[in-house]
């Protein structure tokens, strides 16, 4: 079983050594990490381009305009050569080190899909935003509505799919849509899902935290947009 890691990146040069740091001390499983650039503006294309010739493992992937991280992620699904794909965020939120527990399903069981779900107690998850919460919440529970799924966390970070499962849906979004595109899509086929406990760090918005109000209603939209009109 070989893994693909996607790695979503826009202005992360703060972080992005210290991530790839942290995915290479994963070593379960052959992998290849792809790591999509979406136009950055920082330093993060050099850094990709300097990762890339350090490890054999790792190849960068530049779009010539900034589109989202759908986009990015969409252009990372078709380069994938593994069994396994895995979204990592370019960021420090999430932690490599629940890799293993992520993939267990994918051994042990009937999976297709595996959620990280930040509210199933990980080993630590940090208290931030009250507001995302809810939205959070609120966003999965009219998920699990549309979809008769029971998932705590559609919106998390921590998606792996099954390479022929995620390239059976076609992929519209461009920005942070994608999440519940990918989700109501792939429970329309129905295809099983797992959930799995993982540790969490969030950032504020002085460190870097993109997802904003209008992602939420963008996300709204998303849920009835896929589950009853696409």
């Amino acid at each position: 079983m070989k893994l693909s890691i996607i790695i979503p990146c826009y202005n992360e040069e703060k972080t992005l050594k210290i991530i790839i740091e942290r995915v290479l001390k994963f070593k379960d499983l052959e992998k290849e990490i792809i790591i999509v650039d979406d136009c950055s503006t920082d330093n993060s294309k050099f850094i990709i381009k300097d990762l890339a010739d350090l490890y054999p493992e790792i190849r960068g992937i530049f779009l010539e305009k900034n589109f989202g991280k759908g986009s990015a992620l969409k252009k990372g699904f078709e380069e994938v050569s593994g069994d396994i794909v895995l979204i990592q965020d370019a960021d420090l939120e999430y932690d490599p080190k629940d890799y293993s527990a992520l993939i267990k399903p994918f051994k042990n069981t009937d999976a297709d899909v595996v959620y990280g779900s930040r509210f199933m107690g990980g080993d630590y998850v940090r208290l931030h935003f009250f507001w995302h919460f809810v939205a959070n919440k609120l966003l999965t529970l009219l998920t699990n509505i549309v979809t008769n799924l029971n998932m705590s966390d559609m919106e998390t970070g921590y998606k792996l799919f099954k390479k022929s499962v995620i390239r059976s849906i076609n992929i519209k979004e461009k920005s942070f849509g994608i999440e519940p595109e990918i989700t109501v899509k792939l429970a329309k086929k129905k295809y099983v899902f797992y959930e799995v406990p993982i540790s969490y760090r969030g950032r504020s918005y002085e460190d870097g935290k993109k997802i904003t109000l209008k992602d939420a209603f963008i996300a709204l939209y998303c849920i009835f947009k896929y589950r009853f009109f696409d």
